[in-house]
């Protein structure tokens, strides 16, 4: 099983979303690495009453095995349904790499 895949298991199983992006951008940063860099974009109904902060250690702790490993950048971007539809259903995208490709 791939990173990516892992990453999307895990999240799936823990948080059952409404609504799941995983971008693998580890082709916009400099380095070797083939699964380092992902961008996950998240809609789901246990983020409601919860703040920004809460809902990323929520990700960070279904995923600290792959955080400390090869994952070195995650980006995250953690939607309630009703705040996924009022961004119009769109996230951002990351910047690239400032040290180059």
């Amino acid at each position: 099983m791939t990173i990516e895949q892992t990453i999307r298991n895990k999240v799936e199983q823990e948080l059952a979303p409404n609504e799941l992006i995983l971008l693998n951008e580890s082709h916009m940063h400099s380095g070797p690495a083939l699964n380092s860099h992902f961008n996950l974009t998240l809609v789901s109904d246990l983020f409601l009453g919860k703040r920004p902060v809460a809902r990323h250690q929520m990700i960070y702790k279904i995923l600290a095995d792959e955080l400390a490993g090869e994952v070195h950048a995650l980006a995250l971007h953690l939607f309630t349904q009703e705040e996924w539809l009022q961004a119009g259903n769109t996230s951002q995208s990351s910047p690239n790499c400032q040290g180059g490709h």
